[in-house]
Parts: C-alpha cells; sequence; structure tokens
C-alpha cells in the first residue's frame, strides 16, 4: 500500500495489495496531518549547502520501467488507480526539499562522472540552473559529456518504487522536444532508502502516457 502511495515502504514487509479502502484512507489522512514526516528523508539526503557538496557513492542507473518488467496487470491497475486518487504526483511535487536533494544528488552524480573519466576541466562547466536562476529553463541541470556536448538535465525525484507517477511541466515538455539531442530526464526513486535512477530521453510519449491534469482557462 505504501508503495502504491509512492512512499517508503517497510523493508522485509511483501506488498499487499488486497487491503481495505479504509486503510489507504486512512494511511493518507495521516501523512496529510504530518507534512513534516514526508520531508524528512529528504532533509537527511540533502546534506551540506551547494557550495560544499559532498561525495556519494555512484547512482544505481538501471533501464526504464516497460511492459515486459511490469507487474501483473491487475497489480498495476490497483496501484495506478491509487496514485490517480491520491495524486501522488502533485504530492511529490509540492514537496519542495524532496525535489532539491534529488537535484543535487544528480548534480554530485555528473561531476563525479566526468571527474573519474579524467575531464575535471568539464565537471566544472556544470550548472544547477534550477537553483541559480529559478524553474523557469525547462531543465534543472545545465551538464556535459566527456566530448563537451551539452546535457541539459530534468530531474524527477519519489521516494516510491519506479513506476510512481511524476509532474511535468507545458514547459519542461517544450524544451524537451526543442533540444531533443540535448535533454535527459533522470528519474530518481527509492531515494529515501537507497536511491536509483534511469534516463529517459525525448520523445517521451514513447516512454510514459501524457495525462492532462489542469487546464488553464482564457477569454476569447
Amino acid at each position: 500500500m505504501l508503495k502504491c502511495l509512492g512512499e517508503d515502504w517497510i523493508p522485509g514487509d511483501k506488498p499487499a495489495f488486497n487491503v481495505q479502502a479504509s486503510l489507504v484512507v486512512a494511511v493518507v489522512r495521516w501523512l496529510d496531518r504530518h507534512p513534516s514526516w514526508l520531508a524528512q528523508p529528504a532533509r537527511r539526503a540533502m546534506g551540506p549547502a551547494p557550495s560544499g557538496l559532498r561525495e556519494e557513492p555512484m547512482l544505481w542507473i538501471g533501464p526504464p520501467p516497460t511492459h515486459s518488467n511490469a507487474p501483473p496487470p491487475d497489480e498495476l491497475e490497483q496501484r495506478a488507480a491509487l496514485a490517480r486518487k491520491f495524486d501522488v504526483a502533485e504530492r511529490d511535487a509540492r514537496n519542495r526539499a524532496l525535489g532539491r536533494a534529488g537535484e543535487e544528488r544528480v548534480l554530485v552524480q555528473e561531476r563525479a562522472s566526468l571527474r573519474a573519466a579524467g575531464r575535471t576541466d568539464l565537471a566544472e562547466r556544470i550548472r544547477w540552473v534550477s537553483h541559480r536562476e529559478g524553474d523557469g529553463a525547462g531543465y534543472d541541470i545545465l551538464s556535459v559529456d566527456t566530448a563537451g556536448r551539452d546535457r541539459l538535465i530534468e530531474v524527477k525525484t519519489t521516494k516510491g518504487w519506479e513506476r510512481t507517477p511524476f509532474p511535468i511541466t507545458r514547459n519542461e515538455l517544450a524544451v524537451a522536444g526543442e533540444r531533443r539531442r540535448d535533454w535527459h530526464l533522470v528519474r530518481l526513486w527509492n531515494f529515501a532508502r537507497a536511491p536509483k535512477a534511469f534516463e529517459l530521453r525525448p520523445p517521451l510519449e514513447a516512454h510514459v502516457s501524457l495525462m492532462a491534469t489542469s487546464f488553464q482557462a482564457s477569454f476569447p
């Protein structure tokens, strides 16, 4: 159930899906009443300020979710229905500490990868765009590969499993379309315990289903 809600689940306990709906409602109500609990793992993970980013073990980066590694259809639909009903993606989007911690973790990873490849000069060019300039760029981190080509990285972080829904803005999708060769979405999951990641490249529609969750009303 916690896994369905995009939360850190209890290690050693096999996830169960035949639970009463009232139990799910009770857990969500408790989470709503204790917003500080949601932010605690992110705060612990953040470490020092950006001026003193610490070294971290290299992230485990695996393949993205596909039909071939999906849970059984009934289980997958139940998880998806719970995530939609309780708007897990929107809740994580409001958790600024979680998002910031995830971006910092990827920033450290990018620098470490370039240094390990002997490109310390390029590692110094990496910029944390969202931290210094705000969220309007359509990506969070301006990095480079070992050849010096731009890597525009948008980071999406959740504490739950790899299929937890995540929000994406219209501007981020626009930049992904305009800079297809450079734009990367790094998806961090299981962040509170042992962060793992995978990477998606445009077009995102080839990997995920995009669903409009809000609309802008304007006058003709």
